[in-house]
């Protein structure tokens, strides 16, 4: 982790990171601390990062694994595979391969609908689950194509990214807008020190995208990874189907009091 930015005090003498193999991709993750295993997956257009200041306080008690499903920062990015159902069994196989059969999952954002595949298809793995910060396609309402200009500003990127190939040839070379309009409009803290990412967007350096490993197929990242929009509908277990109404039991959990608190 040579060169991350606004890293906690301490935190490389407790994270380690980490490549694993988990079937046709690797999986980059952050792991550290011990006791009972938590899995923390984020949402876009942010990596393994954004769980950063929690992370500290997680590890006094717990096992951390933040990671980056297939599609995002330094993982493996082929052409396809990022429906819930497989993006969800694929994180199941990497705790196992961890040596974790159970474990707890925070997911925010795109993590919270992984997090709803994953308690739908492999509830037996799962202690706790905590699900914030998204509405889940095919239990929510639906949005309308042409809606309120607020709804549009929030709400856009979502078929935007989830073109092939065109996307792509617009953002390349241009991140720093795309990016830096996303925090600009949903940052907590939008502004940011003068440095070379902030200064060209006016955002801070958490939007800043890892650069993709040159084993990567050309034009499977697209504008922040195709993983940053997972597919809805395409899997083969109740996760990738997103079934109106289905309940989730035995999943809960509270929040670590304190944990990132500025």
């Amino acid at each position: 982790m040579s060169g991350v930015p606004w890293l906690p005090d301490g935190f490389t003498d407790v994270f380690d990171s980490t490549l694993v193999r988990i079937g046709e991709v690797e999986l980059h993750t952050v792991q550290g601390g011990a006791g009972q295993p938590v899995l923390l997956v984020g949402g876009w257009p942010q990596n393994w990062y954004v769980w950063r200041l929690v992370m500290p306080c997680l590890a006094e008690h717990f096992r951390v694994i933040a990671v980056d499903p297939r599609g995002v920062g330094p993982s493996d990015k082929p052409h396809g595979g990022y429906d819930t159902g497989t993006v969800a069994a694929e994180l199941v196989a990497l705790m196992r391969a961890l040596g974790h059969e159970r474990f707890a999952m925070a997911g925010h954002d795109v993590g919270m609908w992984i997090g709803y595949a994953l308690a739908a298809d492999h509830r037996d793995v799962l202690e706790r689950l905590a699900l914030l910060n998204a509405t889940i396609p095919g239990l929510a309402p639906d949005i309308t194509l042409f809606g309120s200009e607020a709804h549009n500003d929030l709400l856009w990127h979502f078929a935007f990214n989830r073109k092939r190939s065109v996307n792509e040839q617009l953002v390349r070379g241009r991140e720093h807008i795309y990016y830096g309009d996303q925090f600009r409009q949903k940052a907590a803290r939008p502004t940011a020190p003068n440095t070379e990412a902030g200064s060209r967007s006016g955002t801070s350096p958490d939007w800043t995208p890892a650069p993709a490993r040159p084993t990567h197929p050309p034009g499977a990242a697209g504008p922040g990874a195709r993983g940053c929009t997972v597919e809805v509908g395409h899997g083969t277990g109740d996760g990738g189907r997103m079934r109106r109404g289905r309940r989730i039991r035995g999943a809960g959990g509270r929040a670590a009091a304190g944990c990132g608190r500025a």
